[in-house]
């Protein structure tokens, strides 16, 4: 008989705390996540007015390509959506801000939850799945987050990421600086 803490087969789905003692805990510090679900609400309504703009300006583009082309630039019509929205949060999500033009509205930074940096990949990786669920049941998606203490949404959780508020962070990562044992 195997004696010892509970093993934890996917260790990103765990939410208790000394699980994942990286990241930072909504009861120590709750300033990172006030106000959390409904500013990702409305920066998602802002980057999608965002792309809904790109693929526009794009389709348009594509139009005059086709007729210039005789037709033969229409073929690539069907690839404008899903190629503006994963080049869009590759650029946004993938920077060094680690946030697209909405989230840095609504003052939101993703921050990697496994220790690996969020480069391009990752936050396209992260946009496929947020996309994946969102398209299965986006209510499901919302309600998920109601109920994990760090107002994690499922495509948070299978990626390794955490949606935080950016000031707050800011404040705590250069409190870090100074007091390496007080921080996270």
């Amino acid at each position: 008989m195997r004696r010892g803490p509970p093993v934890t087969i996917c260790w990103c789905m765990s939410q208790t705390f000394a699980d994942r003692p990286a990241l930072p805990d909504p009861q120590s510090a709750p300033e990172l996540f006030q106000g959390l679900l409904t500013r990702r609400v409305f920066a998602y309504l802002v980057d999608l007015a965002i792309m809904g703009m790109i693929v526009l300006i794009l389709s348009v583009a594509g139009l005059i390509a086709g007729l210039l082309t005789f037709g033969l630039a229409w073929a690539a019509m069907g690839l404008i959506v899903p190629v503006s929205i994963i080049l869009y949060y590759a650029v946004t999500l993938g920077s060094a801000r680690r946030a697209t033009v909405g989230m840095q509205m609504m003052d939101l930074v993703l921050t990697p939850a496994r220790g690996q940096p969020l480069n391009g990949g990752m936050a396209i990786l992260h946009a496929a799945v947020f996309w994946v669920t969102v398209w299965i049941c986006w209510p499901v998606s919302l309600l998920f987050a109601l109920f994990t203490p760090r107002r994690q949404m499922i495509h948070d959780l299978l990626t390794g990421t955490l949606m935080l508020r950016r000031s707050p962070m800011v404040r705590h990562w250069t409190m870090h600086r100074r007091r390496p044992d007080e921080a996270y």
